[in-house]
């Protein structure tokens, strides 16, 4: 699936199944809230700190899910076409970092 049919399709699971998009403020809290999920199962199971058994059946890709779904609602209900403005981000990046990294000697 496409960035723009996501978008899509996030609208169309709000219409049917949500009464409306939570505000911006409320959608950027959850938003935050789902990128902290993230990084506690990033840091436990990736990083130094041990991982509790409640943890463990915690999974990395539904929470990434999850911080797509909320960044997906936030792109809709503030009318940005997320796919559009990734192309473009990917773009600037491509142009003003390819020699940048190839020159950092931190990641040879």
């Amino acid at each position: 699936m496409d960035i723009k049919n996501a978008q899509l399709a996030v609208d169309s699971w709000i219409k049917e199944h949500g009464v409306r998009y939570f505000n911006e403020l409320t959608n950027m809290a959850q938003l935050t809230e789902e990128v902290g999920e993230v990084a506690r199962i990033i840091a436990r199971r990736y990083g130094e700190q041990s991982e509790k058994e409640s943890d463990k059946a915690k999974d990395l890709g539904e929470e990434l899910a999850d911080v797509i779904f909320v960044v997906l609602c936030l792109a809709n209900q503030t009318g940005i076409d997320l796919e559009k403005a990734f192309e473009k981000k990917l773009d600037l990046k491509t142009k003003r970092d390819h020699d940048r990294h190839h020159a950092n000697k931190k990641l040879k």
